[in-house]
């Protein structure tokens, strides 16, 4: 029993990595897939974030950002750019020493005309480079009237 005990202590603290509290911001560009992948070849946008620690690998907090999706030329016709506003409930949690996952769910304001904008969530999975560095790599999802607008991200975070 005792061994089972020691093993099981070792095996989480070998797993328990303190989520990190505090301010974040990055940047990210995007690959529209679906619908979107129609008037958009490509997306940039900035993030920022501050999070607290609820207990040793979980953190919540609060997320917005700014995204920009560059709008395609069709028919010799330019495509006005698509930008949304997302603002969000975010948390992540340590999945081992370097990786975490992670979730931002919310609303995004939609900003160029004719865009309402629509229901925000974005799933994540990110990578810890030293102590001040993530690379992230993330889908989002906006529901729109009538549709949907989604994009594959890879972006950068730093603690701040």
């Amino acid at each position: 029993m005792k061994r089972i005990f020691v093993v099981a202590v070792l095996a989480l603290f070998g797993f328990s990595v303190h989520a990190q509290e505090g301010f974040k911001a990055g940047a990210n560009i995007g690959l529209p897939v679906g619908d979107a992948a129609d008037w958009s070849d490509f997306s940039i946008g900035l993030d920022a974030a501050y999070h607290w620690e609820v207990a040793d690998s979980f953190s919540a907090g609060i997320a917005a950002g700014f995204t920009n999706a560059i709008g395609k030329k069709i028919a010799g016709v330019k495509i006005d750019d698509i930008q949304f506003l997302p603002v969000a409930a975010s948390g992540r949690f340590a999945a081992g020493e370097d990786f975490s996952l992670g979730a931002d769910l919310g609303y995004a304001i939609g900003i160029n005309d004719g865009n309402d904008g629509g229901f925000y969530y974005r799933p994540l999975v990110g990578y810890q480079i030293g102590s001040d560095m993530e690379l992230n790599l993330s889908f989002t999802g906006i529901s729109l009237d009538g549709g949907s607008w989604n994009t594959i991200n890879l972006g950068v975070m730093f603690n701040l």
